[in-house]
């Protein structure tokens, strides 16, 4: 017998496409929502199986990250199922009363599955155990608080990759240039160094990655760190509470889903990657053989059928049979555009 046989039904089993139409189909609003916690989870396989009966019963959508350390979350839930999923939270020890972070912007399609996967860490670091006490965290300061920090002259990080900070980051922060965690965790350490005795203000999305990071700091001698509570997201809720509180981020706040981004200004700080005119819209270039994530204006979506190059147009032109040949055997792996490895406005002849 096969030993994972009860577990083939705790997947979806729906096509993108498949899972695409019935979203499309629906009658009923989702809410868009993420929540992370560090905790300990005895195990992490079981409780993800657990997860998945609760929420797939209320056909709740998303991607969610179970370690041992904790939970990632991010996902939509039907509103008519919103008091039980709520329900199925609390009735586990380990996400009793968790905080929700609830999306700005949201048209219900954030996600189309439901997938939920055991991992080593919720957030990838590449540090070994001995580099930090995830319990030993900053101060987390609330929306006013924050910008009474930064008028003050507090040092501002982001704790985003590039491709997140790009299109909306608050005023004189400091964007690291890297595409992952790992990555930028030694480089924000590095940037700072020397300014130990200095108030640091780290902010992220949510806060799970500035969680670890004030951590980090804080283990390397930082005496003064602090974050920002519930990341932009909430600072983008607490604005829309308080009239009188200035919005001090420019831009938009990058998603992880269908959506991949939400306005918290109006501001547009980013540039087309093809023409150079003023854009704030991510896209994933239409050949999937490339998938690359780079800022399209709408202008350039339609001259050039949503692809970064002249070599992906022309293979979107190609047969489906003879997209699949090239295809095969190739890991398509995530790709994000970068100023420093390649210029898309050369990609399309002039």
């Amino acid at each position: 017998m096969d030993p994972n046989a009860h577990k083939k039904g705790l997947r979806n089993k729906l096509s993108k496409e498949q899972a695409l139409k019935k979203l499309e189909s629906e009658n009923f609003f989702r809410k868009t929502l993420s929540f992370y916690r560090y905790v300990i989870i005895e195990n992490p396989e079981q409780f993800r199986d657990k997860l998945f009966k609760d929420w797939g019963d209320f056909d709740c959508l998303g991607r969610i990250y179970v370690a041992r350390e904790g939970i990632n979350a991010q996902m939509n839930v039907p509103e008519q199922h919103w008091g039980k999923f709520i329900a199925t939270l609390n009735k586990y020890e380990e996400l009793k009363h968790i905080p929700l972070k609830i999306a700005v912007e949201d048209d219900g399609k954030s996600f189309y599955k439901l997938t939920i996967k055991v991992r080593e860490q919720i957030v990838a670091d590449g540090l070994s155990v001995d580099e930090y006490d995830v319990t030993d965290v900053g101060q987390h300061l609330d929306a006013q608080q924050w910008n009474d920090a930064i008028e003050k002259g507090a040092i501002v990080v982001d704790m985003r990759n590039h491709y997140e900070s790009e299109i909306g980051h608050f005023e004189n922060a400091i964007c690291p240039q890297t595409e992952t965690f790992r990555e930028e965790l030694p480089e924000v350490k590095d940037m700072l160094k020397g300014k130990e005795d200095k108030k640091v203000l780290l902010y992220c999305t949510g806060g799970i990655r500035c969680e670890k990071t004030s951590a980090y700091l804080k283990h390397h001698g930082f005496k003064d760190v602090n974050q920002l509570h519930g990341g932009i997201i909430d600072y983008a809720r607490q604005l829309n509470e308080n009239e009188d509180l200035e919005n001090k981020f420019k831009g938009k706040n990058f998603v992880f889903d269908e959506r991949l981004s939400e306005s918290i200004s109006k501001d547009i700080i980013s540039s087309c990657h093809q023409c150079g005119k003023p854009s704030d819209t991510h896209v994933n270039c239409n050949n999937v053989n490339c998938n690359l994530l780079f800022i399209q204006c709408h202008s350039c979506q339609e001259k050039h059928q949503q692809c970064c190059s002249s070599d992906c147009l022309m293979i979107i032109q190609l047969p489906e049979d003879q997209q699949q040949k090239l295809r095969q055997g190739k890991k398509n792996k995530k790709r994000f555009h970068s100023h420093k490895r390649v210029d898309l406005s050369k990609s399309f002849k002039k």
